[in-house]
């Protein structure tokens, strides 16, 4: 016959031992990292010329995001464009924008993103916050972001889609050039429409050995 004894209660040291040695052997579930898929996603503008609206682009750029699940509010994204990839289909134009005039690509090469809150607004709508930094500037925005969905591309690939557009006032961030016109007005609005739709690609776990 065997006597068993009941085991004494731990103390209050053995407990947080205890506790710690549970957290680390049961790690909590890390989040999701996305990259964002520059060949299927646009990150473009408009802004005023005289009667009408001009659009263009940046080409090059990378972002991440990462996606807590169980705690969206965790999640964040970073963004970054090479303002020289600057795009408008017109290269006098192009180049007038890179010059210290406008973005002043040779003293500020990139624009940044980087988000300080997630805030759930909705059914696939989230309020972002975060610090935008042009041309040497930097001011806190929220930006409304939608998701569009998630799916797999024909390779396996884990794919997910945001959306999001705001207004800029472009003299916020010192681009202040402009000619006014002999009838009245200027030649170029302050207010700058940017329109951004993101495809990412989750990013895969290393193949274990």
């Amino acid at each position: 016959m065997k006597i068993r004894f009941p085991l004494p209660a731990p103390s209050p040291r053995h407990a947080a031992v205890l506790a710690t040695a549970l957290a680390v052997a049961s790690p909590a579930v890390a989040a999701e990292s996305y990259t964002f898929d520059k060949a299927h996603t646009t990150v473009g503008f408009q802004v005023r010329h005289i009667v009408t609206m001009v659009g263009g682009k940046f080409q090059d750029f990378a972002g991440v995001v990462q996606i807590d699940r169980a705690k969206p509010e965790n999640s964040s994204v970073e963004f970054t464009i090479q303002a020289a990839s600057i795009s408008t289909g017109e290269p006098k134009r192009d180049e007038h924008l890179k010059s210290p005039d406008f973005f002043d690509v040779a003293t500020h090469p990139t624009i940044t993103f980087k988000s300080t809150s997630v805030k759930a607004a909705g059914k696939d709508a989230f309020q972002v916050t975060g610090n935008l930094t042009m041309r040497g500037v930097t001011k806190s925005i929220t930006l409304p972001v939608t998701l569009l969905g998630e799916a797999k591309d024909p390779w396996g690939n884990e794919k997910i889609g945001f959306e999001t557009s705001t207004t800029l006032d472009r003299k916020e961030y010192g681009i202040n050039w402009n000619k006014t016109l002999d009838q009245g007005g200027v030649l170029v609005g302050d207010e700058v429409k940017v329109q951004v739709s993101v495809e990412a690609n989750k990013v895969k776990a290393p193949a274990s050995k």
